[in-house]
Formats: structure tokens, sequence, C-alpha cells
């Protein structure tokens, strides 16, 4: 099958096509406007590959992603490109809406245009994989329940606000045109190439370089954590066997606090890099102000992807986190040009 991959320089999206290329025999058109998150290096080990093609492209670029799709006669596009920093959105929700509703828009407009031209098993068999998040579900309390399918959207950020609006318009060119669109909505992600804003990135560079190590008010927040090459062998899942109309939570079922994480991650800096002082780096944590209207607690049942799809994470959190940290450790060339331009600065004040 041939995939139209947007966001594909992005953290998951670059994850999504290094396992498309590695491990399947399907081809890949990387589409990404670059934005700050993203990182062309992240998909240099498929970059020589003939079945792979990057191209530099906004989403809301009607005529060019309907080029793209025709010329290289897409089956599949997979949805990946957006705004997803929580304390960036408070910062500047415009380009979030910008991106993840209107881009959205665009995209389903573009998308339907060109499906519209299909016949026959072509037509049958495409698929528009919307990729989204357990955020648009709101919270849980600390004392149980989970994420379903069924589950009513409740959004408490302008980032997960943004990206159930996206659901919603996916969904609905679904029902309106026919259109056959799978949804996904994942726990957070975690793994190598991951960006330095986010807490797992964050805490293990700080870590090495001697820095504070910020949670946020006492670190009670609790979060289902995935693997992210487990989640791209989710995506292609949905994407290719996933019913139309339907959705999927995809979770690791590792759920944790952000202080035991950062606890588990400054014991594995001790372990692989010690400091040179001997000292343990949870002295390195510092308590901050809290993020406005964040979030208690995200878990996802992923019930239905594992019995309908056959999916499971292969990765528990222990595990995951180890290969993250050892691979953060063996990549300096990849981080190090990443971490002068941002070096992991307080946002989301507001």
């Amino acid at each position: 099958m041939k995939f139209l991959v947007t966001g594909g320089a992005g953290f998951i999206g670059s994850a999504v096509c290094r396992h498309l290329i590695r491990n399947t025999p399907h081809s890949v058109v990387n589409v990404d406007k670059l934005t700050y998150a993203a990182n062309r290096a992240s998909l240099e080990p498929i970059s020589n590959d003939p079945r792979y093609q990057f191209a530099k492209v906004d989403i809301r670029d009607r005529e060019a992603i309907g080029r793209l799709l025709r010329e290289n006669e897409i089956d599949v596009v997979m949805h990946l490109a957006a705004e997803s920093h929580v304390d960036r959105s408070i910062d500047g929700p415009g380009e979030f809406i910008q991106t993840n509703v209107v881009g959205t828009f665009d995209l389903l407009e573009t998308v339907r245009s060109y499906w519209s031209e299909l016949s026959g098993e072509r037509r049958d068999g495409f698929r528009f994989h919307h990729v989204s998040t357990d955020e648009v579900y709101g919270d849980l309390p600390l004392d149980g329940g989970l994420f379903t399918e069924a589950t009513p959207y409740a959004p408490s950020s302008p980032y997960s606000a943004s990206k159930a609006a996206s659901d919603h318009l996916a969904m609905a060119w679904h029902h309106t045109y026919g259109l056959p669109v799978v949804l996904s909505n994942c726990s957070n992600n975690y793994g190598p190439y991951h960006f330095p804003e986010k807490l797992i990135p964050l805490m293990i560079l700080n870590g090495l370089e001697g820095k504070p190590l910020p949670v946020y008010g006492k670190g009670e927040n609790v979060r289902d954590w995935l693997y992210v090459e487990d989640h791209a062998r989710a995506l292609e899942m949905i994407a290719t066997a996933g019913e139309p109309g339907r959705s999927y939570n995809v979770g690791g079922r590792n759920e944790r606090s952000n202080l035991d994480v950062v606890h588990t991650i400054c014991d594995a800096l001790d372990k692989l890099a010690p400091r040179k002082d001997g000292k343990s780096r949870r002295e390195q944590i510092a308590f901050v102000t809290d993020r406005p209207g964040h979030d208690l607690r995200y878990a996802i049942d992923a019930t239905r992807l594992e019995d309908e799809l056959g999916w499971k994470a292969e990765e528990t959190f222990a595990t995951g986190l180890q290969k993250t940290v050892a691979w953060f450790l063996d990549n300096e060339d990849w981080w190090r040009p990443l971490r002068e331009r941002y070096s992991g600065e307080r946002l989301g004040r507001s």
C-alpha cells in the first residue's frame, strides 16, 4: 500500500515512517511543513530507501497535497500533523486552531476530492486515518476508571479542544460524505527521537546537564505511558485493518504519576551515567507551580484494539524507559542541536 503520512518529521510521525519502511512492504510519502518540533534527522535511517520520499508541504496547501495524492496513487492518508504541546497552547492557542482544526478541515476536503475520483477496489480500500489523543476525554479520578471509545469528550486545554474539534470533523466527513475514516486516540508517548520539551526527554537531558528537574505541583498527575514504536505498530494496524467509522484507543497499560516517572529516570541515569559527585539525581527535582487546568489522570482501555485487531504493547514502562534513556545517552548528535535552541524553559504560565 502507498501511505501519505502528514507530520512525518515529528516524534510519532517519524516513528511511523521508520516502522513502515523497515518492517512492512508499504511505501511512504512524508508530508511536513517542518515547524520547530520537526526534525528530518529523525528520518535519516530511511532517507535513502526508494520506497520513501519527503515533501515539505503544509497540509493547508490543497493544491500541493492533491498533487501528491494523485501522483503517488495514495491508498492511505495517516494524519498526524498537529501542534501538540499543552503548555504552548496555553501561551498561543491561535496556532493550534489554525493547524489542528483548520488544517484538518483543509486536508479532509482535499482527500475527499481525491477519493471521489477513485473507483473499484482502490476506492473501497482507501482509508483516512486521523490520529488523536486521549486528552480529548478530559481527566479521570485517581481512584479508578478508564477511557473507552464511548467516553464523552471533555477537553480541558486549548490543545485538547483543538484535537477534539478535529476528531469531530473527521468523523463528520465519514458520516456525511462517506469518506472512509478511522480514528485513534493514544495515551502519552515516549521513546527515541522525542523533542525535548516533553516530560521524559526534558528530564533526561536536564538530568545529564545537572539542571533542575521541574515537576508540576506535587507530581501526582498520572499518565498512561506508551512506547512510541508500539504506537507505530498500532497505527499501521488501524490504518490497514480498522473499520471505517470506528475509533480505537491505544494505550500501554503503564500508569505512572509524574513524580514516579521522574524518579525512574533519575535512577536510570544514576546507573548508566552517574554524577561525578556520586549523588542521586533525585536531588535535582524542583517542584514548580502547576500548569493551569492540569488534568489529574489519563488511562486508556485498549481492549477494542487488542481484541479486534490483535495488537499488544511489547514494551513495559521499565523496558521502554531503559531503552529511551540509553538512546539519548548514545545520540547526543541528534539532540544537541535541538538543545541549543530550546533549553527547556518554562512555558504555559498564562
